[in-house]
Formats: C-alpha cells, sequence, structure tokens
C-alpha cells in the first residue's frame, strides 16, 4: 500500500547509524551538537536545542517561557493533540482560532481573541505550508505576545528564500518517522533568543549545570529529555538530502495539481509563489456534496492500495478537551475535518506511482459524484 507519508532510509543512513552504535557514546557525545549545528546551517537560526520527540520540544518551548496556569494560548484546533496538551499540562488554556480552507490558522481572527490573559500565539504550519507569520507577528509585537511556531510538518519549508526556523520567538521541528527528515523519534526548538537556548538545554537534561571534574549543580527543574547520538546520527545523514527528498515531493505535488486542476467536487492546497512547502501532505478539500460520503470513499480508495488519512479532527472534539474547557464549535475547522483527506505523496514513490494515485483517486472520486449527498 502507498503510504500518505514515509520515510526513507538508504545506506548512507545505515553506515551512519552503525558508526554510532560501535563508537564510544551513545548519548551525551559530539553528534547531537553537530546535528543541531547543522540545522543552524540550514535554517539560519542562531540556536538548536534537540529532544527526544516534537512534544518534549513543546513541552520545553512552552515552559522556559514561564507559560503558567491562568494564561490564555490561541492557537489552532486542526493538529496533533501535543500542539495544545503540552501547554495545558502547565495550566494554560486554549483559544481556538478558527483556520482557512488550507488548513492554517486565520491570521485576520487572531487579533478579536486577544484579552489581558493571553501569552502566546501558537500556529500550525499544515502539510508544510507556512502560515501568514509576518502578519502573525506584527499582531504579537503589537500586543507583546510570544510566537510559538508548532512547524512539525514544516523542516525545508520557506518565505521568500528564507527558511522556516528564524520568523518566530521559537519553533518546534519534528523528526519523527514519517516527517520530511527522520531520526525515528525526536524534535528540536529553534530560537535566535539566547536566554530560551539556555533554559531550554537545562529543560532538557535535569536542570543540571557541569562544572569541574566532578562536581555538577542542579540550577532549575528539568527533565531527561535528550536526544540520543543514535538518533542524532541519523538526523545529521537525512538533513543532508532534505532538499532532495523535498523536491521529490513537490515534483509528485505539482503532478497532482495538473491532475486535479479545475475539478469540481474538491480542492486542493495551493502554495503561494513566494513559498517553498515541505509538502509534508498532499490534502484534498472534498466538497461539501461529497462530506457525507468521506467513510465510503476512504475505504475504497485504501482498499485499492492508497494509504490514506485523515488530519485531523480537531483538538476540542476530543473528549479530554470536551470535558476540561467545554464544547467548541469553529465553522471552518469542522468543515476542513468533514473534507479532508490525505492522499499519498513522498519521496519513496516513483511517478507512475504517482499516476496510480491520480487515476485512482479521481476514479474513485467521479463513482461516488453520481451518489451526492442530500441536504
Amino acid at each position: 500500500m502507498l503510504s500518505y507519508s514515509t520515510q526513507l532510509i538508504e545506506d548512507d543512513d545505515i553506515e551512519a547509524v552503525v558508526a554510532t552504535l560501535k563508537s564510544n557514546y551513545l548519548t551525551q557525545g559530539l553528534r547531537v551538537a553537530e546535528f543541531e549545528e547543522a540545522l543552524c546551517s540550514y535554517t539560519g537560526a542562531k540556536y538548536a536545542i534537540t529532544f527526544n520527540s516534537a512534544t518534549s520540544a513543546l513541552q520545553g518551548a512552552y515552559s522556559v517561557c514561564d507559560i503558567k496556569e491562568g494564561d490564555e494560548i490561541i492557537t489552532t484546533p486542526v493538529s496533533f493533540v501535543a500542539t495544545a496538551n503540552m501547554f495545558v499540562t502547565l495550566g494554560a488554556e486554549p483559544v481556538w482560532c478558527d483556520v482557512k480552507l488550507d488548513g492554517n490558522i486565520d491570521e485576520n481572527q487572531i487579533e478579536k481573541l486577544i484579552t489581558p490573559r493571553t501569552k502566546a500565539i501558537v500556529p500550525v504550519d499544515f502539510a508544510g505550508k507556512p502560515v501568514k507569520i509576518q502578519k502573525i507577528n506584527a499582531i504579537a509585537k503589537k500586543h507583546r505576545l510570544l510566537v510559538i511556531e508548532d512547524a512539525s510538518h514544516a523542516l525545508g519549508s520557506s518565505i521568500n528564500e528564507k527558511k522556516i526556523g528564524s520568523f518566530a520567538d521559537m519553533t518546534i521541528f519534528s523528526f519523527h518517522a514519517i516527517k520530511p527528515i527522520t531520526t525515528s523519534e525526536g524534535g528540536a526548538v529553534l530560537t535566535d533568543n539566547e536566554v530560551f537556548a539556555k533554559a531550554l538545554r537545562l529543560f532538557r537534561s535535569h536542570g543540571i549545570v557541569k562544572k569541574e571534574f566532578w562536581n555538577s549543580d542542579m540550577v532549575s527543574m528539568g527533565y531527561n529529555l535528550r536526544m540520543t547520538e543514535v538518533a542524532a546520527a541519523l538526523g545529521s545523514s537525512q538533513l543532508k538530502k532534505l532538499d532532495k527528498f523535498i523536491a521529490k515531493r513537490d515534483k509528485i505535488s505539482h503532478y497532482f495539481d495538473e491532475r486535479f486542476k479545475n475539478k469540481k467536487m474538491f480542492l486542493t492546497q495551493k502554495i503561494e509563489p513566494n513559498q517553498v512547502s515541505s509538502r509534508h501532505l498532499y490534502p484534498i478539500i472534498l466538497n461539501p456534496e461529497l462530506q457525507c460520503l468521506k467513510e465510503e470513499i476512504f475505504t475504497e480508495l485504501q482498499e485499492r492500495g492508497l494509504g490514506v488519512q485523515v488530519h485531523y479532527k480537531p483538538i476540542y472534539h476530543n473528549s479530554f478537551y470536551k470535558e476540561k474547557f467545554g464544547e467548541v464549535s469553529l465553522p471552518v475547522a469542522n468543515d476542513f475535518y468533514r473534507s479532508e483527506i490525505s492522499i499519498p505523496c513522498n519521496q519513496t514513490m516513483s511517478m507512475e506511482d504517482a499516476k496510480y494515485v491520480a487515476d485512482t483517486f479521481l476514479d474513485v472520486i467521479h463513482k461516488y459524484a453520481h451518489r451526492k449527498c442530500s441536504f
């Protein structure tokens, strides 16, 4: 089955991992620092602090900027739950901002949600398409708020040839297996703020500062959220190939764009001329008349070898969030969930695979288009 997204592990990646396994250090060696330096070099950010997952990276980012009980965080509901979970654990409350039909937060609705309790804005670059970060930054500056960009989908994405990674106060990347590059599990916070960087390094490693010889001092609360040397070695190897991976995904995406042009039963995500997307996902947005048939369409696509997925159920639909914060309903986010299907688009696919995906998807859509939903 062709997966909507997957990793590509090649011989050089395996050799990098094996060399690390044969070395003297499996943790707290030099490879993590080398991977962090490579991330800075690639993105243009001053500091990169790696973690054992993107969830840990989010936890670290929220913690070091002193998000606390009673604070409000404006964010999107169209994301994986970790985006909100990690500030909710600190006692902060989510303030949900609706999205646009590309899946990204609607920057035009943010300002009206700001209150005296607002501490930060947390946008998500859905599918790898950059949010309108300049406008979000301008709103944040006006109201003295932090911007913490969850760019878990967007390593390698750019705006006006500037890579995502240094636009926000802190930017989070994910290196989960299906992300643009992988360390198997892992994440990072990138920032230009030296104070945040120092605090993040303490937070991920027990809050301990090493001094001379055996002496060390715990100066703040921290955890063991460090990335291993093995993961960092894999990450460094993968990062060298990131642009090649994105170019392959982009080629397939452009092919889909042409095949799906002017189709009336669905929309696709449009990337703006000044943007590059990592193309982590290729989302399809079904028109309302097909929404009630989505489960049948989804099932038939899977039966015909397309490993499709849905991204995402709005976070506020989850039982935990309903019980803790009450019922919420945002019209576009709800509609997006009823409509979205991610079809296979990844660097392991050939153009013959892409043709099969497009042919199969169009065949299934045309089949169900004759039925349509009744309102």
